[in-house]
């Protein structure tokens, strides 16, 4: 079977890499990845280059990034995607293409399949992220999808709701899992070592997106932030930086300025698989609204303050602290940190045997 596999960041390769693994091993398989997106852009990190690294073949590689943050970019790069990729199907034939999440990117990529009669296996659908448009590219390539992998129960209920169907929907668990039982994560000397940060300082990893349906209060929003971590003195802030979304280069300038006249804020482009995996690990606690405060955060698990609507509608686990984007609200979750007891459970996103049962799957398609 030739199998293409759609990714256009950093955010999902990582979640792809153990089923990347398994396929690539598996003599039943063809694999061609297509690297679109933020993986070429320079200003992002680049980080077509972990895949090099990684020892994956990377046959296709589409310039598709946007020229800025604005709408008006966003929305041509989403027409560019689809001009490129209607190229690339005419003149590429695949058995089955995967494609994951929800970015508006990775939508393009699958709407401009359609005519193509292309066959489309979607992980993570049926997720819920109210506060990011988002939410409505995940259910839009729910519907041009003919195989689906949920990370949840919840989730494949949600796809069988938005399909009228349950045939080809399959609970799986998330790939995330696999990673964090499969992959041998940094001490905190090689952190050092590798990024130059000392974790074993006591630090907060934070990781703040636009909420793209709320693009007007952005500034504000991130400055609330950057306002309650001024006035904390006892942790160390490790920064990653935002995805390619409208006035993500505002977040990023106002976090650049921030680290610079801040001794104890540290900013990573892109720390990697490994390497975030173990910040996440070794850190005291996690700030933000990414999708890995509640998937990859559940498995330790870590205490997370949830800001914000960007990620409501998911699974709201023990460990998460939601609160609205104000500075006293993210403070008062910062000291919540010293009162809670985390209790590891079972993990209502798999047993780290996602790759196993998609590969299952797959092997048997006719």
């Amino acid at each position: 079977m030739k199998v293409g596999v759609l990714t256009s960041s950093r955010a999902d390769y990582s979640i792809y890499f153990p089923l990347l693994k398994a396929l690539s091993a598996d003599s039943n398989f063809s694999v061609e990845i297509i690297a679109f997106g933020t993986h070429l852009s320079e200003f992002h990190g680049h980080t077509i280059k972990r895949i090099e690294e990684d020892g994956f073949e990377i046959p296709y590689r589409l310039l598709t990034y946007p020229e800025n943050d604005t709408s008006e970019s966003i929305a041509n790069a989403m027409g560019v995607t689809m001009s490129r990729f209607s190229a690339l199907w005419s003149k590429t034939k695949f058995d089955l293409v995967l494609c994951m999440g929800d970015r508006y990117e990775m939508f393009a990529a699958c709407a401009s399949s359609v005519p193509f009669n292309i066959k489309l296996a979607h992980i993570h659908g049926g997720e819920e992220t109210l506060g990011a448009i988002d939410n409505i590219f995940r259910h839009s390539i729910t519907h041009m999808a003919c195989y689906h992998f949920t990370a949840a129960e919840i989730y494949k209920q949600r796809v069988i709701e938005l399909r009228g169907s349950d045939c080809n929907v399959f609970n799986v668990g998330s790939l995330s899992i696999d990673n964090l039982k499969e992959l041998k994560l940094y001490t905190v000397e090689e952190i050092k070592t590798h990024f130059d940060i000392d974790l074993s300082q006591p630090s907060i990893l934070i990781t703040f997106h636009p909420e793209t349906v709320s693009l007007d209060k952005s500034e504000f929003f991130i400055q609330e932030l950057l306002t309650a971590l001024e006035s904390v003195s006892e942790y160390q802030f490790i920064f990653t930086m935002p995805n390619a979304d409208m006035t993500g280069a505002m977040i990023r300038d106002s976090i650049t300025k921030f680290a610079s006249r801040t001794p104890r804020a540290k900013v990573i482009e892109s720390f990697g698989t490994v390497g975030y995996l173990s910040c996440m690990k070794h850190c005291e606690f996690m700030i933000g609204n990414t999708s890995s405060s509640f998937i990859e955060a559940s498995f330790f698990p870590k205490f997370v303050i949830n800001l914000g609507d960007r990620q409501k509608g998911r699974i709201l686990t023990p460990n998460i602290y939601s609160c609205a984007i104000e500075q006293q609200k993210i403070i008062d979750g910062i000291n919540k940190y010293k009162e809670v007891q985390l209790i590891k459970n079972d993990n209502i996103y798999g047993n780290g045997t996602a790759a196993l049962k998609i590969m299952e799957i797959l092997n048997g398609i006719k």
